[in-house]
């Protein structure tokens, strides 16, 4: 619970201020009863009307302070609450975005979005309650039974028996409850999982006619959490009827010893009256105690999983020394020395399993001269993404390394790194904005370089022949675009950057022929200093390549130009004949 403190820190003047204004509306709720009490044993008795309208209006602007008190302390409260929990989903917003790629396979996308959601709200009532409640609950308890216990210390004591009591009960079902909400969180988190495969992957679910099927799978983890949290639901909900069977008991007996006192004379009608109200409030505070104490345990829980994130490692992939990583000996641009990398399992089972596990890549060495292009082809799984995960510093090489301009990229900040370079992932994204923010994404281009970067992708006729241009809205994911519109969008970008390294992760795959060729065409007519990097499943996306990579299962297979591997590489000639025929 100390990430609740800490954000709560920098507007703990703001807080402390609707705390004292909280703390005076409840004392001033205490002195109702009594006015009420004085009024009944005292002023009546003196048969002056006018006394009594003024003791009347005094109980009423009493009750009326407390109100105007209360919503203001509450507003303060709701701001607070608000304004700290927009600085920690900013924290957990930038923590996620500088995850590593092991951190991300290991917290996972369902549990990271649940948390940034679901735990963030809970800590925000949490906090907004703790505000309201948490000052006016122990008040009116306290304050409650002191007063009380001076209108008449019989009748209190009866409230004095039952505190103890109601605390143990409050106490023992919160420490059995956070576990129970740890396990809601995370059947949250898969059901999480399940709703965005089936939302992202609506059309092939239609498509296979797997909507029963995934139906039921929805139900089952659906069941599941209900579950789990109906059993936490139950668990946190055991104290309300135990308390209001203590209390309502007591009550009872506030009721026939007050009678008893006031038949014998040793006790006025207005203190059993007074007593009543207080009781009343006691019971309201022991019930806000209780509700408090339920959202602290849920809170304790999200709090722990937004903790877990917020205490990774922030220098995980800093640069490391130099003199740990020498330098290469070489004038190339890039260098893969005899690489080799398997992605890691969780940390608490990677000691007993790594040495189990393949490598994904093994053994790949090969270098490129500024200028100079290196095509990479090979089956589905083979590795050809895993090596721009590797040169991008997504992860770590296993063994070997890996130099850009002769220094190992361990040793350069990722910032650095990742700047020379133009990327088109696999599976890229179309953000839901305008084509030109879509391109420049967040650089500062004029309508020239849009235009110019937008051309050489092959898109700028499209662009110019929409009615909006530049400022067409793009859907989320691109829905309102074709595949390969969405395609040429994103090496746009890519190309608006002005990177030294450009690199095509199957970006070509939805382009016809002719499209791909002019494409190559251009980018080789344009660009003739830019290094290029493309995976590509056609031959003729990366035949004319300075250099050509082969992969199978991860090992390098064939490595040369197209015309040396037609000659010493039976598997990429057999791809070559199989697309483009033995001619």
């Amino acid at each position: 619970m100390h990430y609740i403190a800490r954000y709560m820190k920098p507007f703990r003047w703001r807080a402390a201020g609707g705390i004292t204004v909280k703390f005076f509306a409840a004392v001033l709720e205490l002195m109702i009863p009594y006015i009420l009490e004085y009024m009944i044993d005292d002023v009546v008795l003196e048969e002056r009307l006018s006394l009594v309208l003024l003791w009347g209006a005094i109980m009423i602007g009493t009750a009326l302070l407390v109100m105007f008190l209360n919503i203001y302390a509450n507003r303060i409260a709701g701001s607070v609450a608000r304004d700290s929990i927009r600085c920690l989903r900013h924290d957990l917003f930038q923590k996620t975005i500088c995850l590593t790629g092991t951190r991300f396979d290991e917290i996972t996308l369902p549990s990271l979005i649940s948390r940034m959601t679901a735990d963030t709200y809970v800590v925000q009532t949490f906090i907004g309650m703790i505000q309201r409640m948490g000052v006016r609950a122990p008040i009116l308890l306290i304050g409650g039974i002191f007063v009380s216990s001076m209108l008449d210390p019989y009748l209190a004591l009866l409230l004095l028996c039952m505190v103890p009591v109601l605390a143990f009960i409050i106490l023992f079902v919160s420490r059995k409850g956070i576990p129970l909400f740890y396990l809601v969180q995370e059947q949250l988190d898969r059901l999480t999982r399940i709703l965005r495969e089936n939302i992202t992957g609506v059309r092939v679910v239609k498509a296979l006619s797997k909507t029963d099927y995934e139906t039921r799978r929805y139900q089952k983890q659906n069941d599941v959490l209900t579950h789990a949290d109906l059993k936490a639901g139950i668990t946190m909900a055991l104290p309300n009827p135990v308390l209001n069977l203590f209390l309502n008991l007591g009550l009872s007996f506030v009721v026939l010893m007050g009678a008893y006192r006031v038949n014998s004379g040793a006790m006025q009608p207005g203190v059993i009256l007074a007593f009543l109200t207080y009781f009343n409030m006691i019971l309201q505070a022991v019930m806000g105690i209780n509700r408090i104490s339920m959202q602290y345990t849920k809170a304790g829980a999200s709090a722990g999983r937004i903790g877990v994130l917020l205490d990774l490692p922030e220098d995980e992939l800093a640069p490391k020394e130099p003199a740990l990583y020498p330098p290469a000996a070489t004038t190339d641009y890039i260098t893969f020395d005899n690489v080799s990398f398997s992605y890691p399992v969780s940390e608490q089972h990677y000691d007993e399993l790594a040495a189990d596990r393949e490598n994904c890549v093994s053994n790949i060495s090969f270098s490129l001269k500024a200028g100079e292009s290196l095509g990479i082809i090979g089956a589905t799984g083979s590795g050809k993404s895993t090596l721009i995960h590797l040169l991008m510093r997504f992860y770590d090489v296993s063994e070997g390394a890996i130099y850009v301009n002769g220094a190992d990229i361990r040793t350069l900040p990722l910032k650095k790194l990742r700047s020379q370079m133009g990327v088109v992932f696999q599976n890229d994204t179309i953000f839901a904005d305008t084509l030109e923010e879509n391109i420049a994404f967040g650089q500062a281009l004029s309508k020239e370089q849009l235009q110019t970067a937008a051309d050489h992708a092959g898109i700028g006729d499209f662009i110019r022949g929409l009615p909006e241009g530049f400022s067409y809205m793009a859907a989320k994911a691109g829905a309102n675009l074709s595949g390969g519109q969405k395609q040429r969008i994103l090496i746009a970008r890519a190309l608006a950057k002005q990177p030294s390294l450009l690199i095509l992760d199957d970006a070509s795959s939805a382009l016809d022929y002719r499209t791909d060729a002019k494409l190559r065409a251009t980018l080789r007519k344009e660009y003739p200093s830019l290094t290029t990097i493309v995976i590509a499943q056609r031959v003729s996306s990366i035949k004319d390549m300075s250099h050509i990579l082969v992969l199978d299962a991860g090992q390098c297979i064939g490595y040369g130009t197209h015309d040396e591997l037609l000659k010493s590489c039976p598997i990429y000639r057999e791809i070559y004949e199989s697309q483009m025929g033995t001619a």
